[in-house]
């Protein structure tokens, strides 16, 4: 029994090693991680300094009466009240962007999906053809392009000519309040080659099989689109809904272009980012314009939320079939 007795280990004595390790071990990894950390150290400063200092800095701005040029003056929520309260001109753009993003979003993945789909079934030059339809994403964002997209749109343009030769007698969309957000929402709408790369991804991870067996059961190529295509797909069309409604909140460049930076004419083409450079830089109200822009963070971030819940319901996951 005493023999036993001295073999037994002690409660927890084994357990309570595996849960402290020694002292020397815990110094023998903190030496082996000292590397990451400084390899790690630039990320952290320019997340830092570049990032999360700005931010802050921005932050105490929006309460300030800020001009650019004199010391801000803390005025507290008056940025905010005034902005909510006191200015039409902010919702006319709060407006004017819904209407933009509710347009150009679906027309530009609908049409990303349309031709990544005709992408799917070619053999031959399907690179060729991915890379022509992928270079408007990496050109249209540019100052120049937009110049070239208003001088089109404009009276006397290509595009009036087209459409007087059909028949279709509109004008000049640049100088017309009805139509010229939808030319900078066509504009966004030609650099669809992002998302429909990302598209065409997706659809490339769709067995085939699927849609044989499918055929076999009668299924033709809408039902097989509805019951195959969009459910399997449904993860990426989230993906790009996402990330095309947060950029196109904050569209400026094309706008910035084509109404000659003050969103004429009659603040048809006043963005929301349009109207918050105006603010900070034109008018050097530089305290009301970062109150702006923390409403758009808000804004994006509440929207973003609000996609995230509601996917719940009709993104489909296939490693989530058998739960």
């Amino acid at each position: 029994m005493s023999t036993l007795s001295t073999r037994a280990p002690a409660r927890g004595g084994p357990r309570a090693d595996r849960r402290t390790p020694p002292a020397g071990k815990n110094r023998g990894v903190r030496e082996r991680q000292w590397p990451a950390y400084v390899f790690l150290s630039p990320w952290i400063l320019g997340a830092v300094l570049l990032t999360l200092v700005p931010m802050a800095v921005s932050l105490w701005l929006s309460f300030t009466d800020y001009n650019l040029f004199d010391p801000p003056r803390w005025i507290g929520l008056r940025n905010y009240t005034d902005m909510l309260f006191e200015d039409p001109r902010y919702w006319r753009s709060v407006g004017r962007t819904l209407l933009y993003v509710t347009v150009a979003v679906p027309l530009k993945l609908a049409l990303a999906l349309a031709v990544a789909m005709l992408l799917r079934g070619l053999v031959r030059g399907r690179a060729f053809y991915r890379s022509a339809f992928y270079a408007p994403s990496l050109l249209g964002a540019s100052m120049s392009i937009a110049l070239v997209w208003r001088a089109l749109f404009n009276d006397g343009g290509s595009v009036p000519a087209v459409l007087d030769a059909v028949g279709i007698h509109v004008g000049g969309w640049v100088g017309n309040p009805d139509l010229a957000l939808y030319a900078v929402a066509l504009l966004t709408v030609w650099q669809f080659g992002a998302p429909m790369v990302i598209f065409l991804a997706g659809l490339q991870q769709i067995s085939p099989e699927l849609y044989e067996a499918a055929a076999l059961d009668g299924a033709g190529r809408w039902r097989q689109f509805v019951s195959i295509t969009v459910p399997m797909l449904s993860p990426v069309v989230f993906f790009n809904l996402v990330l095309e409604i947060i950029n196109s909140f904050q569209v400026f460049t094309p706008a910035y272009a084509i109404s000659g930076g003050d969103g004429r004419p009659a603040d048809s083409v006043m963005f929301y980012t349009l109207y918050l450079y105006e603010r900070g830089f034109s008018a050097s109200h530089m305290g009301y314009a970062t109150a702006m822009a923390w409403m758009l963070l808000l804004a994006i971030g509440a929207i973003t939320l609000v996609l995230f819940r509601s996917a719940r319901s009709w993104v489909f996951y296939a490693d989530e079939e058998g739960r």
